[in-house]
């Protein structure tokens, strides 16, 4: 038997903290030249609610963006992936309450029509407006909504954290609160100065989540001066090493969408991939998308815990991966969570049965740093301990495979009762 020390979780160098970047207010008008707003436009019932969001670049800037790799894509996504290719966007507009999703022609038309309104009130070509929805898959989204809303939401954009906030609001659908994050920091330059930037976005989710490619909604945007190849490289890294390594209920939705704006108001010199201030950029924006994607998790819906997942000692990145996704989407495992059960049979369980080849005498587990499993074999725990241990938000599990070297961390939530409840109950 090895000596039972606790499993050692590789640490990730490119934190944005290690680049000189801190957290900072203003969400998605966090970066300079951007404006946001949210507003009761009518597509809820409940006039209580925001319902429409819209986020603009004061001037057509650098954009890329990630969508549902879903078949079943609704209308939003289709319009939005095509006008995204060019790498420039000047602005977004997003509704919640009907996901435009299963609605053929007359969805496509709707959407399109959209954007154009928003051009028009804008002043801007319609192919840099882009489009997103979320909410009830199969019914029309009234057009109506938008013709009353979109002056006024226009008339109420603005470039301040409250702004942002009422954006964030507006997207939510089973959201127990909205999701936002920013960060502040150097872009070195060549000549060995620097110059400060700014990345920011917010984000929904909560149920239908194993995104596959971002997360139901998203708008990040920088004043980083980024060309479109380094914003489209810095989005899809930072997409699949947080937004799809997030499961709720292993569902990913029709709508999935993330924007990323770059602005350039932050000046300096255009950023791409050889540009010394290109790391610490990339790795704001993956700082950004990391706190948002913990924010999805732990706002599952029903969920009282954020449990990561760390999968080490694999043989490949796809098997660390795929017995990382086997244990956060087990129902049995996520159950045992909610009951407080430090089950660890369950999480072995799970990793074996997904096909990924290990020896179960080379398995070792931890639950929040707690030794229960060495070569295989049950370590004695301290039950009421461990109790206690669960009574916290945060659930650490921890399983090496002994393998090999590779590594995966999975950001997941229990199962409650009140999931079930939520969605029995969503369209009624």
């Amino acid at each position: 038997m090895r000596s039972c020390k606790p499993l050692v979780i590789p640490t990730q160098d490119d934190a944005p903290q290690s680049f000189g970047f801190s957290p900072c207010e203003g969400g998605v008008c966090a970066a300079v030249g951007m404006r946001a707003a949210g507003i009761s436009a009518g597509f809820r019932k409940n006039p209580q609610r925001k319902d429409m969001a819209l986020v603009v670049a004061d001037k057509t800037s650098v954009c890329a963006a990630t969508f549902t790799q879903n078949r079943f894509c609704a209308a939003p996504v289709q319009v939005s992936r095509a006008r995204a290719a060019s790498g420039h966007a000047r602005a977004v507009v997003l509704n919640s309450g009907n996901a435009n999703a299963a609605t053929g022609e007359p969805g496509l038309r709707c959407a399109e029509k959209a954007c154009a309104l928003v051009a028009q009130a804008l002043n801007c070509d319609e192919r840099d407006v882009l489009v997103a929805s979320t909410g009830v898959i199969g019914v029309q989204l009234p057009f109506e909504p938008y013709v009353t809303g979109v002056p006024a939401i226009v008339d109420a954009l603005a470039a301040t954290p409250a702004a942002a906030h009422d954006a964030a609001c507006a997207v939510m659908t089973t959201d127990t609160h909205s999701k936002e994050a920013a960060f502040a920091g150097p872009a070195p330059q060549a000549d060995g100065s620097s110059v400060t930037v700014h990345v920011g976005g917010f984000v929904k989710g909560s149920g239908m989540i194993q995104p596959n490619m971002a997360t139901m909604l998203c708008v990040l945007s920088t004043d980083a001066p980024l060309t479109p190849e380094a914003a489209h490289a810095a989005l899809l890294s930072a997409v699949r090493q947080t937004f799809n390594k997030v499961t709720v209920d292993s569902d990913t939705s029709t709508n999935d969408t993330c924007i990323l704006f770059a602005t350039g108001a932050a000046g300096g010199e255009d950023i791409d991939e050889a540009s010394p201030a290109f790391p610490a950029v990339a790795a704001a924006i993956k700082g950004v998308c990391t706190n948002l994607a913990r924010q999805i998790a732990a706002d599952g819906e029903g969920s009282t815990k954020l449990v990561t997942v760390d999968v080490l000692g694999a043989a490949t990145q796809a098997d660390a991966e795929k017995v990382a996704f086997a244990i956060a989407n087990s129902p049995l495992v996520k159950t045992a969570i909610f009951g407080h059960d430090a089950n660890w049979g369950r999480v072995a369980a799970a990793a074996g049965k997904c096909g990924v080849p290990f020896s179960q005498e080379d398995v070792d587990i931890d639950f929040m740093g707690v030794p229960v499993l060495r070569a295989g074999l049950p370590v004695p725990m301290d039950e009421e301990d461990m109790l206690r241990r669960f009574e916290q938000p945060e659930i650490d599990i921890a399983i090496s495979l002994g393998a090999g070297e590779a590594h995966s961390r999975v950001w997941t939530c229990d199962l409650t009762h009140d999931y079930v409840k939520i969605n029995g109950e969503y369209r009624t």
